[in-house]
């Protein structure tokens, strides 16, 4: 076009320039962060996904009134489904969810409201939803904290990985079954000044993050949604990690770790830090629990199953000397009709070794034998928790523990 005569139309033509691309790249960005919202889901059974199944309001404050999230429910199956109820754990939440029937492929929504009435403090407030051709309920978990007055993010966020506030390193998903995913949020800061920029690099295999929004505004709070997919070659509890990239640069953690849990006398509840995760570390860990996938099972068909029933699910090693390797032993029968297998022992700490851990055939008694090394370990009582995950429907996952004293 010609503006050389007109000066006025020139600076016009210009300033509808810029605001054309101002919408055109906003609706690129909605696009591209509603496309990236819809892949992440949880599966359950075959029936249903779900878009999360923890929403994390982050810091809140009591003078802002009630807070609200939904929970978007898509069919999956191959026949229309229904979103029977949704039971809220208190009379703090309501519920609201979609009545009419879901056909396939076809979304519904749980609709929850949090009336932040009860004071400061953390909470973690649980809706039970039943979805029918599913015989387990669907838990979704609404978690955040309370605050009487509104303090300044990085007063919040006492964890930074450059300018990114983080509550903790550690990001605790729950559990997982074979052939699904599982989805949640946690809320995250920009604490500078200026947009910022956050993408990751070096993820876990079966892990997905995404941001949103992204870039996030100055000295504002936004969602990382985490998306694990299950794998057989992954049982038990398995950590997932990826390196924060802010702004193009890599930076390492500083400030305050939250809390560690205080003994109870005598008694250690002890458990090895992870030592990827950590001040003057890059990067931040997920860990969930992959276990069996016992979905669409009958329950007649189940008790069919194996079912390791064991003497004492808490054995004690006595009193030993620091630095002694005693050997504990768990007893089972197992009074199932198939043939009980055992896929993963898992301790919370690598002092546990498995010495014997065999498949046990319909009827017949077996045991776990596993060997402590206490060197390195607090002196007084300690408790150690393994997690045992099997082939069991009716025992997918045991809990057992070791117990002693160490002088």
């Amino acid at each position: 076009m010609d503006f050389s005569n007109d000066w006025k139309d020139f600076c016009y033509y210009i300033c509808i320039m810029k605001k054309t691309i101002h919408i055109l790249c906003a609706i690129a960005a909605f696009f591209i962060l509603a496309a990236g919202s819809a892949s992440a889901q949880s599966t359950f059974g075959g029936v249903v996904s779900v878009d999360k199944e923890i929403h994390d309001f982050g810091d809140i404050f009591t003078d802002q009134g009630s807070v609200s999230c939904t929970f978007t429910f898509t069919n999956i199956s191959s026949k229309p489904i229904l979103l029977l109820s949704a039971v809220s754990s208190c009379g703090c939440t309501t519920t609201e969810w979609t009545r009419e029937p879901l056909q396939p492929g076809k979304k519904g929504t749980v609709e929850a409201e949090f009336d932040n009435n009860d004071g400061p403090y953390p909470f973690d407030k649980t809706i039970t939803v039943y979805v029918s051709e599913l015989k387990n309920p669907i838990v979704l978990h609404l978690r955040g904290t309370a605050h009487e007055n509104v303090k300044p993010l990085r007063e919040t966020y006492k964890l930074k990985i450059g300018n990114m506030g983080i509550k903790s390193l550690e990001i605790k998903a729950g559990n997982i079954s074979q052939r699904e995913t599982k989805s949640g949020t946690v809320a995250i800061a920009n604490v500078s000044p200026a947009p910022m920029k956050l993408e990751f690099k070096d993820v876990s295999d079966g892990l997905r993050l995404e941001v949103y929004p992204n870039p996030i505004p100055a000295k504002s709070v936004a969602n990382l949604t985490y998306t694990i997919t299950a794998s057989r070659e992954r049982w038990g509890k398995n950590w997932y990690y990826a390196t924060p990239v802010i702004d193009g640069r890599v930076y390492k953690a500083i400030g305050q770790l939250p809390a560690a849990e205080t003994p109870v006398e005598d008694m250690h509840f002890y458990t090895e830090p992870n030592s990827r995760l950590g001040i003057g570390k890059s990067e931040i860990g997920f860990w969930a629990v992959t276990k069996e996938n016992f979905a669409g099972i009958p329950q007649d068909a189940k008790e069919e199953m194996s079912n390791p029933s064991f003497t004492k699910s808490t054995v004690s090693f006595g009193k030993v000397a620091a630095g002694a390797k005693p050997t504990i032993t768990f007893e089972y029968t197992n009074k199932g009709k198939q043939d009980s297998v055992f896929y993963k022992l898992d301790a919370d700490c690598s002092n546990v070794k498995v010495k014997e851990m065999e498949k046990t055939a319909p009827g017949k008694k077996g045991k776990i034998v596993v060997e402590l090394d206490t060197k390195g370990m607090p002196k007084g009582e300690n408790i150690i928790a393994l997690t045992l995950i099997t082939n069991s429907a009716l025992r997918p996952v045991i809990s057992l523990q070791i117990t002693g004293t160490i002088q």
